[in-house]
């Protein structure tokens, strides 16, 4: 297990355990063209200083569209609209 230390106030120390088993496996079934990037690779670094602390973060056609959460009505309609370009 790692530890990691993080400032919780400014005089409060906080401890978090961290895991080293491995992540459970998502599976998305689709037909669109997927890309996934995963920000822990080294190539990826300029992606971890983006968004370490805001997984998930969805792109469309290179461009940002949401994080955090899926809104499945924005989704939906930005897929339609890529769709009929």
């Amino acid at each position: 297990m790692f530890v990691m230390k993080s400032f919780c106030g400014p005089a409060t120390l906080q401890l978090r355990l961290f895991s080293t088993r491995t992540l459970p496996t998502l599976t998305l079934f689709t037909k669109l063209v997927l890309q996934q990037v995963d920000i822990s690779l080294p190539e990826n670094r300029l992606w971890w200083d983006r968004y370490r602390w805001d997984i998930p973060v969805f792109h469309l056609n290179g461009q940002f569209v949401m994080k955090h959460r899926v809104d499945t009505a924005l989704l939906d309609k930005l897929l339609q609209d890529a769709e009929g370009q």
